[in-house]
């Protein structure tokens, strides 16, 4: 629901990460002479996503404002650090996007982990065409060839109305299609992840793409076939692209408040996260059991990995650091419980959204970070399970025979 577009991508003093300690021997160490004399064939193919992540676990990644925190900094300030890290990117895009990429690539191959690519048609989904697909494919390779998997999130959150690709299936379904299938013939290090909106609130009324009676895709939308597009509806069913082309699914679910629209900081309710995730929630946001049940359907039955690409929760600058610290550890510790680990088996990445940032849905600023207070960092260390893993437990690069 909100723009997670950065203002500006890596400042060249955050950009300059040596990449030299990639994991198992895909690239010379930092001081060593040898660098120099590495070529393109001593350089690894990386495994995709699904192989690169320790089984059994998921991994901490982090949703960075890249303008002001290195995945560096996060990890000496909070302790931990991340095994992925999410950034975003235009379709088309120019050259400085592709370089802001390969920077944060450099990040993310200098700590170990996989990155996740937010690819966002903002002309629409017709700038997905041959020349697009093309420059994307060889721009993923140069992210591979750095040794670095990469979860290819495409024109995510489809099915709300705030973006320019928004609740139109059938154009969306084609044009996922066209990127997956690029993808897996030129990039085996990438994987496509599908990844809407959660269905709370759905149809998004309101929002400037909101699809309209006598849209050609309305019928599409309409799943209960009554004419007219409600709560009732199906919100993720129509923009599914098909299991042959969908190799992780994933939700943006973070935790706003109780009501909209959201003017003061409020704890989370008990079991929140995975309520919302089986679409069973009943509490002080309403009664949203109507939704279907997202993990059940498109995670488990199909035998996908899930990850939730975008998540924190909602504090106001205005807010107490002791309120702020209980909101938060409220919202990690359901997601982190030995209760959630157990429930979702497939659940394999957690992406944290850290920025502080003005949101106009509230017109004010929102305190997501968790590295910005170094009690809420210390104490989000404290709270990290083992069952989540960090850079080191990503073998990114198969292991030499």
């Amino acid at each position: 629901m909100l723009s997670r577009r950065p203002f500006k991508l890596l400042p060249p003093a955050l950009a300059a990460v040596t990449v030299g300690s990639l994991v198992l021997g895909c690239s010379a160490l930092p001081g060593d002479d040898s660098a120099e004399e590495t070529t393109e064939a001593d350089r690894c193919e990386p495994v995709p996503p699904t192989q690169a992540l320790p089984a059994e676990r998921a991994v901490f990644g982090l949703n960075p404002d890249w303008a002001v925190e290195s995945l560096q900094d996060f990890a000496d300030i909070t302790g931990v650090s991340p095994g992925a890290a999410v950034t975003f990117i235009d379709m088309p895009f120019n050259s400085e996007d592709s370089r802001n990429v390969l920077a944060a690539a450099d990040q993310v191959a200098g700590m170990g982990g996989v990155l996740m690519l937010t690819l966002e048609p903002h002309e629409g989904l017709g700038a997905v065409n041959d020349e697009s697909v093309a420059a994307l494919t060889e721009l993923l390779s140069e992210v591979n060839a750095k040794g670095v998997p990469v979860l290819l999130r495409f024109a995510h959150e489809m099915n709300g109305s705030w973006y320019p690709w928004g609740q139109q299936p059938e154009a969306y379904v084609e044009a996922f299609r066209t990127v997956a299938t690029a993808v897996r013939e030129d990039t085996p290090g990438t994987e496509m992840i599908w990844a809407p909106n959660y269905g709370g609130g759905y149809p998004f009324s309101g929002g400037e793409f909101e699809a309209e009676p006598g849209a050609s895709d309305f019928a599409l939308l309409d799943t209960d076939g009554d004419g007219e597009l409600t709560e009732t509806d199906d919100p993720y069913a129509p923009y599914y692209p098909g299991d042959d082309v969908v190799d992780w699914v994933g939700m943006s679910l973070y935790h706003w408040g109780s009501t909209y629209p959201w003017e003061g900081s409020e704890m989370p309710e008990d079991d929140k996260f995975s309520d919302q995730l089986h679409g069973t929630y009943d509490g002080l946001a309403g009664d949203e059991s109507i939704l279907p049940d997202f993990y059940s359907i498109y995670s488990e039955d199909r035998d996908k990995p899930l990850a939730i690409p975008e998540t924190a929760a909602f504090v106001t600058a205005d807010a107490s650091p002791e309120l702020a610290l209980d909101i938060k550890r409220a919202w990690w510790r359901q997601i982190f419980s030995p209760e959630v680990h157990s429930e979702f088996p497939n659940l394999r990445m957690v992406n944290w959204f850290n920025w502080d940032k003005y949101e106009p849905e509230v017109d004010a600023t929102v305190r997501w970070s968790v590295s910005t207070d170094q009690q809420i960092a210390d104490a989000f260390r404290e709270d990290l399970p083992e069952w989540m893993a960090q850079a080191d437990d990503v073998a990114s690069c198969p292991a030499p025979d």
